[in-house]
């Protein structure tokens, strides 16, 4: 008798924490399970802003599957998905080649979302994916570098669009990495500019009015030039377009104004809403009953308006209990409902700040810089106990990722 084959697409958040739980529900010889991902290593998504200013070393950020999973029990396939056909249990890969499932995980993640405005996909840049980060780092040390030549001011001039958790975090990490880029390329830092670009009318306006306080302040103690209740309009190579007849000389734009699940998963006949792949209270996509769905290319309701917001933390709760109905399926068993409970949010402002909410406590300052560390150090325990903890932290090979693959 043939064992059943589960199969993850991605290993993002939310498809590598299910491996892991899956290595330890499954019985010995009970299934085979096959991750597949487009490289061959994880990044931590949260901390992708030091990798687009250069302040943290490759690995710290981007881990190697095959030293996150177990060999004997999980399967690491590196290659891109490109069709799945439910009828036939299979999933289809680049270059033809095919895999069958008995049980299928997408978690496919998110693509930036831009909205239509003209110039965006053509001239900004976005902190999506490792390989989108180390193109701001490069694009950076472009810029340094160029200055030199042509004396270009606009050169630096870096802008940040979107006033959320990602945008304050970048703006935090230019303020804390770009002297040191400065001063490695010889360019006078007092002459770079940081700017932030928010259509609400404050930055992080999701948050208490004590909050967004404090993070204003601390950026503009930073030097940086925030710009709110104004839209960006379009932007070219060389330009910003803003309302109002602005216009902001700059080469550098990165957008984190919002996210969408991942455009691939539409184009498999599976029930979508809102963009997404809209998954029961089990995690199955609507009108299956062995296709899984988690994370943000994933549409899951809280009640009948409201859906979860496309966060690391709503993966993460998924994942177990993603693995763990999946396990319950092949088994026959009964299936567990999934319950999100939200547990707070903490974005770090650069090295020494940070501003967030855990329940009822309002956190900032050095308080809230440690909360994200401690948040992060959870993840690398839950991921690989704690050597893996000592290991990003003390024992981090410095070699730089070969990145080859869009994503």
């Amino acid at each position: 008798m043939n064992k059943p084959k589960i199969v993850i697409l991605g290993a993002g958040y939310g498809g590598i924490i299910t491996s892991k739980k899956l290595e330890k529900l499954l019985k010995s010889g009970e299934a085979d399970v096959t991750l597949i991902n487009k490289h061959d290593y994880h990044y931590i998504t949260t901390q992708l802003h030091k990798t687009g200013v250069g302040t943290a070393a490759d690995r710290q950020i981007a881990m190697t599957i095959p030293e996150l999973i177990d060999p004997s029990k999980t399967n690491f396939l590196k290659a891109t998905v490109t069709h799945v056909d439910t009828a036939n249990q299979e999933v289809q890969l680049e270059g033809g080649e095919t895999v069958n499932y008995d049980y299928l995980l997408i978690a496919l993640g998110f693509e930036g979302q831009t909205f239509g405005i003209p110039g965006i996909k053509e001239n900004a840049f976005e902190l999506r994916s490792f390989r989108s980060s180390k193109a701001i780092y490069h694009h950076i040390k472009k810029q340094l570098n160029l200055f030199k030549e042509d004396q270009d001011p606009s050169r630096l001039t870096f802008v940040v669009a979107g006033g959320g958790f990602t945008g304050i975090e970048l703006l935090g990490e230019l303020a804390d990495g770009l002297p040191k880029l400065c001063k490695e390329h010889d360019v006078p830092f007092e002459k770079v500019k940081i700017i932030g670009i928010e259509a609400a009318p404050s930055v992080i306006p999701f948050f208490p009015k004590q909050s967004v306080e404090y993070t204003t302040e601390v950026l503009r103690k930073l030097n940086i030039q925030l710009i709110t209740s104004t839209k960006i309009l379009g932007c070219t190579a060389d330009k910003i377009i803003l309302e109002n007849n602005i216009e902001v000389p700059a080469k550098t734009l990165v957008w984190s104004c919002g996210v969408q699940g991942n455009t691939i998963v539409q184009k498999w006949g599976l029930p979508i809403e809102k963009g997404k792949l809209a998954v029961d209270s089990y995690l199955r996509i609507k009108n299956t009953k062995n296709v899984f769905s988690i994370g943000d290319c994933s549409l899951f309701m809280k009640d009948d308006k409201t859906a979860l917001a496309p966060t690391a933390q709503v993966a993460l709760q998924q994942a177990p209990v993603c693995a763990k109905n999946i396990v319950a399926s092949l088994r026959g068993e009964s299936l567990t409902t999934f319950e999100y409970h939200h547990k707070g949010s903490v974005a770090s402002i650069g090295l020494s700040a940070g501003v967030g909410k855990v329940g009822a406590v309002r956190l900032s300052g050095l308080i809230g810089a440690f909360m994200k560390l401690v948040i992060e150090a959870r993840y690398l325990f839950n991921l690989g106990g704690p050597s893996l903890i000592l290991k990003q932290h003390f024992g981090v090979n410095r070699e730089q990722v070969t990145v080859t693959v869009k994503q």
